[in-house]
């Protein structure tokens, strides 16, 4: 091969998206899917327990602060991973840390409770299907959020899709929150967990191929 058809074929070779074309691309994704969750959860039926009876606490709102968190910290990690040559590292902190601080309040609240208490504190009123109705409501997210992916340069297919995974999840519980009566602090450590790992683990499965190049 000439040098000069060297030179012409890289300068026309197709060139990993800009940081901007990245950032436009997953905020549009991430909005598209919050207004999906959102919709979806009037496909949930309401529980036992009134919702409207906890919304206005405080503790309420705490709550929603896990979700949020993760869902601003697996933004800022999917966007880092949909670039080729951008580390993450430590920053895969801002996922762990928000799971560590509410396990850590979720064992600090166990101790402090009496002993019969406990088990309801972790089972709640709707444990059988919190995590399947927070699996449920990211998968559309997670095929928003895929697609945004695809279209960008992810070379960590696997880590990416876990990353995108979680993200749909922490969507999904976000939104489920609007739906859930519960208030403990054990209850939403162990079910919204379960609940963000499922589709974690499917991104991170179909992420081997899907975000391949």
């Amino acid at each position: 091969m000439k040098t000069e058809d060297l030179i012409v074929m890289l300068a026309d070779a197709p060139r990993p998206p800009s940081r901007a074309v990245a950032g436009k691309r997953l905020g549009r994704a991430l909005a598209m899917s919050i207004v999906t969750a959102l919709l979806l959860i009037q496909t949930i039926p309401v529980s036992g327990v009134r919702l409207e009876g906890v919304v206005f606490t405080p503790l309420f709102w705490i709550k929603v602060l896990l979700p949020l968190s993760m869902t601003v910290g697996g933004l800022w990690v999917t966007s880092r991973l949909s670039q080729p040559g951008v580390e993450v590292g430590r920053l895969w902190l801002v996922l762990g840390l928000p799971m560590a601080a509410v396990w850590l309040a979720a064992v600090i609240t166990l101790l402090a409770s009496p002993t019969p208490t406990r088990t309801d504190l972790v089972l709640g009123h709707t444990w059988r299907t919190c995590s399947l109705y927070i699996a449920e409501l990211s998968c559309l997210p997670l095929l928003i959020l895929f697609w945004a992916m695809r279209g960008l340069a992810a070379t960590q297919p696997v880590a990416a899709g876990v990353a995108t995974g979680l993200l749909a999840g922490a969507i999904g519980t976000l939104a489920y929150c609007f739906r859930c009566p519960e208030t403990a602090v054990p209850f939403w450590a162990t079910w919204y967990s379960l609940g963000m790992a499922i589709p974690a683990l499917i991104g991170g499965m179909a992420g081997r191929w899907i975000l391949r190049w």
